[in-house]
This record gives structure tokens, C-alpha cells and sequence, in this order.
């Protein structure tokens, strides 16, 4: 029985149950290796001895061999290290974390099967330069964009096209008493111009902004396309990022059709990245034209699979981790 390896933690989603259930289906098996217990509770060692490599994980319930799996979903790797700051002095916490960060993922790049996702891959799609220049490159409409730390240059940029949103590249955060503030995406209008001598500290991304006609998030699973649209302007909260009032309208999205040639470029994105999964966001405009806004090497999925018959989007994944759907092959040494 081929046996898949899970990468994700203890809080993590229903998902991972509705993937292992397909798994389950395909005659495979799963080992979950959950990252937030690593190491206090789950101890992995690579060795080679005798002229063969041999990787054990070793979890509170079970001993598993790591160097026969068949294929890695590496889906997540959130609170790694989870209260072992607690255990140590805290002048060698750094340091360990560290060693245990290096140690995990270096396992992860180099475990020679086919990998839905990796470290190496989604630190690459981190950026979003390189992301709007490749779906340039192929033929996808972007905004006008401006990243810079230059207030000069936002200025202009911002003066020229008048209406210009300004987001952070990453998933920005400002933690306060505990408390974690997700900075999303905001108009800029030239009222703030005067704030923009802070981007000196800390560059922004900046874009022509598009008006509305719907929104829609784009998941692929290897050659499997799921379309969903969402009507963004019927909130206030959500007109200009819809994470703002995502919970309200987590019901409201609709499966929907892509024009064949967005479709193709799509496809032909992920064909460039090597990669078999990404959650994509795209902007229509009234005039029916679709911006490409960005692409998620592991972008939220299930919420949307609940809108697909019986799980559609964990089927593919799960199809796509037992070799039973077409996939992008992207095995280290073969």
C-alpha cells in the first residue's frame, strides 16, 4: 500500500480529513506529521548507513518509515517548534529554532517522490514581482503596478492614476498586546500622500485600481480547474479586499466558467512555477476584462469544496497525490 505523507499541524482545517478520505479510497495510506509538535512530541531522523538512506518518524502513537512514501502533500507548517520557548533557556531558543527549522525542511526539499508543494517553491511564489512579470509575460492582464520604498515614486505613480490601492506583499501582520491586526489591501488616495514618507522603512506594493464587476478565486489541482465568483460590491466592508468580510460572504460564492483563453494562460502558469496547486485570484472588470491579481501556492480551498459535488477539489488533490491524475513531475534526483 503506497503510503502518502501529510505536512500540516493540529489546528488545521476539515480539509485534511476530506483529502485522507479520498486517499483512503485510492487504497493508500496516510501518515500525518503534524509540524507544531515537532520535536517535543514527534522525533524524525535521516540516516545512511550500509550504502541506503533511512528516515524515521516517530510520533506519540506510531514508529513510520519516511524514506518509502509515495508521494508529500505539504500542505502547512504553522507553530513550529510550539512550546518548546517554554522548555529551554532562552538564550539557546534562537539557535535551536533555527537547527529544528533547517532540519525539517531540508528533509522536505530533499525527499526524492513527488511533492505537492514545497518550502523552496512557495518561498519563490512569495514573490509577487515575479509573479505579475510571468503572467505578463503569458498574455493575462495585470494593473499598473508600482513597488517601491521611494515615496517619490509612490507619489507619482499615485498622481498619475489618480485611484490606487496599496497592499503588502506578504501576509502582513502588526501584533500588539497579543493581539494579531492583518493589514489588507487599502485606497490611497492624495489626501495620504504626505503618510507615504514612512515607505522609507518598509516598501509597499501599489496598483491602478480596477473597478468591479465580480471577483473570482481560481483553484487548481493539476489539469482540474474549479472557478468561483463573488459578487464583492455587495458589501461595504469587502468593496476593496473581500478577506475583509469573508466570513458574511463565505455562502454568497458561485461556481462560474472561465473564458478558454484565461483558462489556457492559467494552466500555463503553474506549467511555468512546476507546480500542481494554486489558489489564484482574478478581478473582472465591468468591461468583462480579467485582471490577474495573484497567485497562492497554498491558498484556502475549503470553503469552496463545500460548493462541489462530493469534495471535488480534495478528490483531485488526493488523485494527484496517488498518481491516479496528471501531474507536473518534480522528483529531486530522477
Amino acid at each position: 500500500m503506497n503510503k502518502i505523507l501529510i505536512i500540516t499541524h493540529t489546528g488545521d482545517n476539515f480539509s485534511i480529513e476530506k483529502v485522507t478520505e479520498y486517499i483512503d479510497k485510492n487504497n493508500c495510506e496516510v501518515i500525518r506529521f503534524d509540524v507544531d509538535d515537532y520535536p517535543l512530541k514527534n522525533k524524525l531522523t535521516t540516516s545512511f548507513q550500509d550504502g541506503k538512506w533511512m528516515t524515521i518518524l516517530e510520533t506519540p502513537e506510531k514508529k513510520h518509515r519516511l524514506d518509502d512514501i509515495a508521494a508529500v502533500w505539504y500542505r502547512r507548517a504553522y507553530n513550529i517548534g510550539n512550546g518548546l520557548k517554554e522548555e529551554m533557556d532562552p538564550k539557546f531558543y534562537g539557535a535551536a529554532m533555527g537547527e529544528i527549522r533547517n532540519t525539517l525542511f531540508g528533509f522536505l526539499e530533499s525527499v526524492d517522490v513527488y511533492s505537492l508543494g514545497k518550502p523552496g517553491v512557495y518561498r519563490r511564489l512569495d514573490s509577487k514581482e515575479e509573479q505579475l512579470k510571468i503572467a505578463d509575460k503569458i498574455g493575462l492582464k495585470i494593473p499598473e503596478t508600482c513597488v517601491t520604498n521611494n515615496p517619490e515614486e509612490a507619489k507619482k505613480f499615485i498622481m498619475k492614476h489618480q485611484n490606487v490601492i496599496a497592499k503588502m506583499q506578504t501576509g502582513f501582520a502588526i501584533y500588539e498586546d497579543g493581539v494579531e491586526s492583518v493589514v489588507f489591501t487599502n485606497v490611497i488616495d492624495e489626501d495620504k500622500l504626505e503618510e507615504l514618507d514612512t515607505l522609507l522603512y518598509c516598501p509597499m506594493q501599489f496598483q491602478k485600481k480596477i473597478e468591479k464587476k465580480k471577483e473570482l478565486r481560481v483553484t487548481i489541482v493539476g489539469r482540474d480547474v474549479y472557478a468561483f465568483e463573488i459578487d464583492s460590491q455587495q458589501s461595504e466592508a469587502a468593496k476593496i479586499d473581500w478577506r475583509k468580510d469573508g466570513v458574511n460572504l463565505i455562502d454568497k460564492w458561485i461556481p462560474t466558467e472561465l473564458p478558454t483563453d484565461v483558462e489556457a494562460k492559467l494552466l500555463e502558469l503553474l506549467d511555468v512555477y512546476h507546480v500542481d496547486y494554486g489558489a489564484i485570484d482574478i478581478i473582472v472588470s465591468p468591461e468583462d476584462e480579467y485582471y490577474f491579481i495573484e497567485i497562492n501556492a497554498a491558498g484556502e480551498f475549503f470553503w469552496l469544496d463545500n460548493l462541489t459535488e462530493e469534495n471535488q477539489i480534495s478528490k483531485s488533490i488526493a488523485d494527484i497525490l496517488c498518481d491516479k491524475a496528471p501531474r507536473r513531475n518534480n522528483m529531486v534526483l530522477v
